[in-house]
């Protein structure tokens, strides 16, 4: 099936998600847009000397114009995060990047998907469901899908089952305020707490929850500070989304969309259940939490909306 994808933006993630791309076969067309020419036909060098291995795909360089008739664009322009520094810290510079460019690609891609991945994610997604005009249900952020594959990656390594045996996720937004929904998580129908009693049977250690969800905030920060930039699992996750949304059928993800009162949270985007699928996106799916969990998210909205409220968007 013929499907182009465009990324706009030409940093390490940005590149990292279209060499990714063309590794599957989810687009027969890339686009991938930079304002630094060089960087992005360079990128894109390198990516097409690497098709040859595979079924044909056409992976270019562009402008905004290249990206009408899209099916889905991803946006990943702004600035990254340097060691020691919040996706927060980054809002203002990056909403302005942000509204330089969404005139621009809605113009040429009206009726496509949109994966906001740039930080402050949920914020980026809350201002471009503002600001660009098109229906709710064609947008969504990346949101805590990362954060959730984080979760899985810990739980796995942690009690030694494979990471698809293991169902838990990561709600609110994506960094400092996320959270756990520990009454979610199982082990394959089994949950949690009564698995991990059986393990600790077995010579397991305990599982250390307050570890686990620090493991999942701060280890994209310990990566930067290692290495500089975090891309490998976010474009990762990033194609997850896409197969969703590509996909046959609607499925659940953790993504970043407007919150219409589900646990009491309005006027906000960040990760809960949600359906997403061909169509884009469905909404919320508002599985029950506990007291102390719905608590926990309304705090999240909280504390984007306080960032949100001194943006000049």
């Amino acid at each position: 099936m013929s499907r182009k994808i465009t990324v706009i933006g030409a940093g390490n993630v940005g590149a990292t998600i279209a060499y990714t791309l063309s590794l599957d076969d989810v687009a027969s067309e890339i686009v991938l847009i930079d304002i630094n020419k060089d960087k992005v036909e360079g990128e894109v060098m390198d990516i097409v000397q690497g098709t040859s291995f595979r079924e044909p795909i056409s992976v270019i360089a562009g402008d905004y114009a290249d990206a009408a008739g899209s099916d889905i664009v991803i946006i990943t322009s702004g600035v990254g995060r340097k060691p020691g520094q919040t996706r927060i810290d980054l809002a203002q510079t990056n909403v302005n990047i942000l509204k330089s460019i969404t005139p621009e690609i809605v113009k040429y891609a009206p009726n496509a998907l949109y994966v906001i991945v740039a930080n402050p994610v949920d914020v980026m997604t809350y201002v471009f469901t503002k600001i660009s005009g098109l229906p709710e249900s064609q947008i969504l952020g990346s949101g805590t899908i990362l954060d959730t594959s984080r979760l899985r990656y810990d739980l796995s390594d942690h009690f030694k089952i494979a990471q698809n045996n293991i169902h838990a996720y990561v709600f609110g937004e994506h960094g400092d305020t996320s959270f756990i929904p520990w009454s979610l998580a199982s082990v394959s129908g089994c949950d949690l707490d009564l698995y991990e009693e059986l393990m600790t049977t077995k010579g397991t250690e305990p599982l250390d929850k307050e570890a686990t969800l620090k493991y999942v905030q701060k280890s994209g920060g310990e990566i930067i500070a290692k290495k500089g930039a975090t891309f490998y699992a976010v474009s990762v996750s990033v194609m997850k989304i896409l197969k969703k949304l590509t996909a046959a059928y609607d499925s659940f993800a953790t993504v970043s969309s407007l919150m219409h009162g589900e646990y009491g949270v309005e006027d906000v985007c960040l990760s809960a259940m949600t359906v997403i699928g061909p169509n884009g996106v469905k909404g919320k799916v508002p599985v029950k939490l506990t007291a102390e969990e719905e608590e926990k998210m309304r705090f999240s909205a909280n504390a984007l909306k306080a960032v949100i409220a001194q943006l000049d968007i």
